[in-house]
């Protein structure tokens, strides 16, 4: 029973995301969705309470395929941390101004005052790679990799910096309209102030 259960809520979820695809988030209601599943929308509310929950579950499922590989490489590599750090800069740079990625991050940004969506989401996804981050730093530290200081705080504006030439471009322009290039050249720039700042040489 459980196994039919998980792969009817995983059929929704897909089914959810292809709809907010093609309507947004505004214009999808629960009953479209139900439509498109073929079933009823007491059916879908038994597995989601709302739309807001709906869309929560499709968008962390969708970042966790997304960030989830880049912020596992973390824990998988031997390399060098200035090597290290350039391959997950780009990488996360790449990801953050993903057409998908700007989309759910408008929409999380324009519920946040109405719902407690924007709040959740933060906690199960961005809180998450924050805290991967803050544990990979440390490690990192006791090392000798990094000079003493609070790895929370220093993941913290790794990450601002990676975001610091693109997220406000990538929110109210298009992610499409900078070039791949451009992107990995910001995301070098920003490993390259963060290791002169934190590096331990």
């Amino acid at each position: 029973m459980r196994v039919r259960t998980e792969a009817k809520r995983e059929s929704i979820i897909q089914i959810a995301e292809q709809v907010f695809l093609e309507e947004g988030f505004e214009g999808t209601s629960m009953a479209q969705i139900s439509a498109r599943l073929g079933g009823s929308k007491r059916t879908l509310y038994g597995y989601f309470e709302s739309k807001e929950d709906l869309f929560a579950a499709v968008s962390l499922k969708a970042a966790e395929e997304l960030f989830g590989p880049i912020f596992g490489s973390l824990a998988d590599t031997d390399d060098p941390l200035p090597v290290c750090l350039h391959r997950f800069g780009e990488g996360l740079i790449l990801a953050m101004c993903n057409e998908q990625t700007v989309r759910t991050l408008r929409t999380m940004i324009g519920v946040a005052g109405r719902s407690e969506l924007g709040a959740q989401f933060y906690a199960a996804g961005p809180a998450t790679g924050v805290a991967q981050l803050t544990e990979f730093f440390s490690k990192q530290i006791d090392a000798g990799a990094l000079r003493p200081c609070d790895s929370n705080v220093a993941a913290q504006h790794f990450l601002g910096l990676v975001q610091s030439e693109t997220l406000l471009p990538s929110l109210l322009v298009s992610p499409q309209s900078t070039p791949e290039q451009i992107l990995k050249d910001a995301a070098k720039r920003a490993v390259d102030v963060f290791l002169k700042a934190y590096g331990s040489c």
